[in-house]
């Protein structure tokens, strides 16, 4: 492993997409109580800042975080600073006054309706990346994406992009209209993406803004800390499997150790040079909230693994060792990306 000059390079977010910064700042931790419990909203804006003035392009949110709050923040930080950054933002979600999940609603009339009031609360007049957060199984892909062209059409959205999609449902929403990137899981524990989805994100020409490249702070040593933080209900934190899963974060600290870094920075580094190697472009999508957090994760800029390093890496955190999945059962059986040919009726 060696040290690089900081590597500022933009990659293209897909074939059909605009030039981003290589890492991105995800927002869904910002905004009061946030999934992961309270924050300070002053810091978070302030990280929002910062991540713009160090050339960080992508912010991504969803409508359904922190009920609208989320959006309300980020609006309130690019107030002055529009033009600096490309709004990525996920809906479909459907949330109850107690912060339930209900389902998801992808019919074009609610695409419309979630979009709406998506610009209302961002101060903005577009935005630049719509995606569906999941499918809508009572929904034809084709129906929800159609819907999101027509408001691509109309100046209200730029590109388009998915989440959790899996290789049927992204071909049939590629048939529709261009796609940018895929929004999925992936880290030195998540690498389900590598089988069947990354081999057509690079036939199709698409990125991928890959989330919980921390395996949402578990490769970093990060536990849930208040019952309103919640990981504490997914199955990687919990019982026995935390435990056999601390195995995991420690192995990679130990690495980091050797190298004179820390877990966050190699993990991130991983993400990264898998993506040179499988041919996808790959942005990892950083959900620092504070701007200690973000000068952590922009560290890892500084690092080019080669190959030795990535297979060293991999035997020390071997993705089949890890325990239990990344959602509770109900929640996976909304990951279309996670969904067998069987399961989808297909022999």
């Amino acid at each position: 492993m060696t040290n690089s000059p900081h590597d500022d390079e933009r990659l293209r977010l897909g074939k059909h997409g605009p030039a981003v910064f290589p890492i991105a700042l995800g927002c869904m931790g910002m905004g009061g109580r946030s999934f992961y419990g309270d924050t300070d909203e002053t810091e978070n804006i302030a990280t929002i800042h910062a991540a713009l003035d160090r050339g960080v392009n992508l912010l991504d949110t969803g409508d359904f975080y922190g009920l609208g709050r989320n959006e309300m923040l980020v609006g309130r930080a690019l107030a002055g600073r529009r033009d600096k950054a490309l709004l990525s933002v996920k809906f479909g979600a459907l949330r109850g006054p107690d912060g339930s999940f209900n389902g998801y609603d992808g019919r074009p009339a609610a695409v419309k309706n979630f979009l709406a009031y998506s610009l209302g609360r961002l101060g903005v007049d577009y935005v630049d990346i719509y995606r569906p957060s999941r499918l809508d199984p009572d929904v034809p892909i084709e129906e929800t994406i159609g819907a999101v062209a027509d408001m691509v059409q109309a100046g209200y959205v730029r590109y388009i992009g998915v989440s959790e999609l899996g290789v049927e449902s992204m071909r049939r929403a590629a048939s529709v209209h261009p796609l940018v990137d895929l929004q999925i899981e992936y880290s030195l524990l998540s690498r389900g993406p590598e089988r069947t989805i990354f081999p057509l994100l690079r036939e199709l020409g698409m990125a991928t803004t890959a989330y919980g490249v921390l395996s949402r702070g578990l490769l970093a040593g990060s536990k849930p800390k208040a019952p309103s933080d919640f990981r504490a209900n997914l199955p990687r934190f919990t019982g026995d499997n935390a435990r056999d899963n601390q195995r995991l974060a420690d192995a990679l600290a130990a690495l980091a150790q050797e190298r004179g870094v820390t877990p966050v920075q190699l993990a991130i580094a991983w993400v990264r040079a898998k993506g040179e190697g499988l041919g996808v472009p790959v942005i990892p999508t950083i959900g620092a909230r504070t701007r200690r957090h973000l000068d952590e994760a922009l560290g890892a800029l500084e690092l080019t693994l080669s190959d030795e390093d990535v297979r060293t890496l991999e035997a020390a955190v071997p993705a089949d060792a890890v325990a239990g999945s990344r959602y509770p059962e109900a929640l996976m059986a909304h990951l279309d990306s996670e969904r067998t040919a069987s399961q989808r009726g297909v022999a």
